[in-house]
C-alpha cells in the first residue's frame, strides 16, 4: 500500500486489532524517519558498511548506545 492511499478506516483497523494510538504514532514516526534516512543516504552516496566493519563497532554500540554524546564520547 502507497502512503498516499491510507485511510482512516486503515488506523481503525490498526486499532482494532489492539494497538494503541501511542504505538500508532510511535510506527508512523519511525517509518517517515527510516524514509528521510534512506532518502538522504541515497542523495549523499552513504554505502550500508560491509559486515566486517559493522561487527567491529557492535561491541561498542551495544555498550554505549547509538546516541550522539555516547559516540562522541568514544
Amino acid at each position: 500500500m502507497r502512503p498516499d492511499e491510507l485511510r482512516p478506516e486503515d488506523a481503525d483497523a490498526v486499532r482494532a486489532a489492539g494497538v494503541s494510538d501511542k504505538a500508532l504514532d510511535d510506527a508512523i514516526a519511525v517509518c517517515a524517519l527510516f524514509n528521510m534516512i534512506v532518502r538522504l543516504a541515497d542523495s549523499f552516496g552513504w554505502d550500508v558498511p560491509p559486515p566486517e566493519r559493522t561487527a567491529a563497532r557492535a561491541p561498542a554500540m551495544l555498550a554505549g548506545g547509538y546516541s550522539f554524546a555516547a559516540m562522541r564520547a568514544r
